[in-house]
């Protein structure tokens, strides 16, 4: 089959490699991709979102799937409009694809239907915001409502820290339209874990259970990123405690999708806290994650294309997935990333870190100029190596991350030096 793939970042990247892998696979195109997607399909020259161009382009080029990479074109409802054009997706459609974006959306969808989450309140009026921040005892999580690529939530451990926090998301508007209202967050303690899996309506299959390391400094320190690196499978996660996951979260949810009319095709990414009262949701994504996804696809076993056809037909296997070994995905950033990177910067190194053993390297925010590659963009490679065990999928990663090199390079260090829960091994 002829495949379509909409985005052009380090996770477009990861699933054009994955999809072209494919034995079922016709002829893979990419709208808008990019020079590293490029490798591995061919580009179209449409927006991600411009659903009337996408439509027409599949129609031309005889495409039968639609991949959907990023949140902004599920939110903006280009899933529908394909499927109204009798193209088959895999992505939800506009109001499931609330579940990310609008965390008030999640939030009341979770108390609904019993979903285990953080106490929470939703405020549209600043002055009323700050006022709440009393029923919030040891610390708060500030979040804009809507969309901000990852960026739009504030941990915050005391009521100055919130107070800044809505400053800068309701009054400056540090994340546009998207913090015109916030949800206040109880603190919950835990270790966090990502669980991305394929969606029909009325089956999940996980992928293996990842942590992502969501501040830029070692140490979980500095301010929130989009994600600085991955380690799958996480220690953080049982055989036992995914059992739970399922019947107390994912059950759950996928009740409350079909009790509330909403079909949902596509990949379904839970964030989770594992408190010591259980597992509680922190977010739902609506799409693959962005580093999760440059660690777990080189650890699935099987036909990517073939679950993601199977998921847009409503028809997944019973499953469970097949996954090996261990990754490790260091994020490489640019100078000033998050608040304003450089871009235009030379890399070198990448030819001789990607023919490391267990090695992938897959781009993010970069561009080709007559055969050198620059920086295009806040977060620019995601280094993943590939081993038996996280200790040498780790030593894999850090050894090629190494070799690769440009100005103002920004990585963490400590990605994959995971610290047990009491009682369990590292």
């Amino acid at each position: 089959m002829n495949v379509l793939l909409i985005g052009a970042g380090g996770r477009e990247h990861a699933l054009a490699w994955k999809l072209s892998q494919s034995p079922s696979l016709g002829k893979l195109y990419a709208a808008p991709g990019s020079d590293a997607v490029a490798q591995h399909a061919e580009r179209l020259a449409a927006g991600a979102a411009d659903a009337p161009a996408l439509a027409a382009l599949c129609r031309e080029k005889g495409i039968s799937l639609v991949v959907i990479g990023p949140e902004d074109p599920l939110a903006a409802g280009v899933a529908d409009a394909l499927r109204a054009a009798g193209i088959a997706v895999f992505g939800p459609g506009q109001a499931a694809a609330r579940l990310e974006s609008s965390k008030a959306f999640a939030k009341e969808f979770m108390g609904r239907h019993r979903v285990p989450t953080a106490r929470w309140q939703t405020h549209t009026d600043h002055a009323k915001a700050r006022a709440a921040l009393s029923d919030f005892s040891g610390g708060v999580v500030v979040k804009a409502d809507g969309l901000a690529a990852g960026k739009g939530v504030r941990v915050c451990a005391n009521r100055a820290e919130a107070e800044a926090a809505l400053d800068d998301i309701m009054l400056k508007r540090a994340h546009g339209s998207a913090g015109a209202s916030v949800v206040l967050e109880e603190l919950l303690e835990g270790p966090e874990v990502s669980l991305l899996g394929f969606c029909d309506g009325e089956r999940f299959l996980p992928l293996a259970p990842a942590s992502d390391h969501k501040r830029l400094l070692d140490g979980d320190e500095g301010p929130n990123t989009g994600g600085m690196g991955v380690i799958a499978p996480t220690p953080h996660l049982t055989a036992e405690e995914l059992a739970d996951v399922e019947k107390k979260v994912v059950g759950p949810v996928l009740r409350g999708l079909r009790k509330d009319g909403l079909e949902y095709r596509g990949l379904l990414y839970i964030g989770l806290m594992m408190t010591p009262k259980g597992p509680r949701v922190l977010e739902f994504n609506c799409r693959f994650g962005d580093p999760e996804t440059q660690a777990l696809l080189p650890l699935l076993d099987g036909d990517l294309l073939s679950l993601c056809a199977a998921a847009a037909d409503g028809k997944l296997p019973e499953g469970p997935l097949a996954w090996h070994g261990a990754a490790v995905t260091v994020v490489l950033a640019s100078e000033g990333y998050p608040a304003l990177p450089a871009i235009g910067r030379q890399i070198t190194g990448l030819a001789e870190a990607a023919a490391r053993p267990g090695v992938l390297v897959f781009h993010a925010g970069t561009t080709r100029e007559e055969g050198v590659w620059k920086t295009a963009g806040g977060r620019v490679l995601a280094v993943t190596g590939v081993g038996k065990d996280l200790a040498e999928a780790r030593q894999r990663s850090y050894a090629a991350a190494d070799l690769i090199q440009f100005e103002g390079v920004q990585l963490r260090r400590d990605i994959g030096k995971v610290a047990a829960r009491p009682g369990r091994p590292a």
